[in-house]
């Protein structure tokens, strides 16, 4: 569960994160970076992928500035895995209400 999150700033478990980062179901991915910075691709998700999530939670930043490349998004609608899509404040809540063993998330802290 997500503590808390503000502006570069979240944290998980009682630890402060100030990097972008990807929560698995039993680890966290920090010093997240994406290839082309504020536009995120499949590449950037090949670990989320493979891991097979029923549910993909991504923040795209404190202002929304990340968008989410349209492969990635058909992608998920192809292999059945839910999508949302949030600026990162609204996409932890729902992180936090969608947590669970095939939930990731993945989170663009600033921007």
């Amino acid at each position: 569960m997500i503590e808390s999150y503000d502006f570069g700033r979240m944290i998980i478990g009682g630890k402060e994160y100030m990097n972008d980062l990807v929560i698995f179901p039993d680890h966290l991915k920090t010093n997240w970076f994406r290839d082309a910075g504020h536009m995120l691709t499949m590449k950037d998700l090949e670990d989320v992928f493979a891991a097979k999530p029923k549910i993909l939670v991504i923040g795209t930043g404190h202002s929304g500035v990340m968008k989410v490349d349209l492969e990635v998004k058909e992608y998920c609608r192809m292999n059945s895995i839910k999508l949302v899509e949030a600026k990162t404040a609204d996409a932890v809540h729902e992180y936090n209400r969608l947590e669970g063993p095939e939930t990731i998330g993945a989170f663009h802290l600033t921007c």
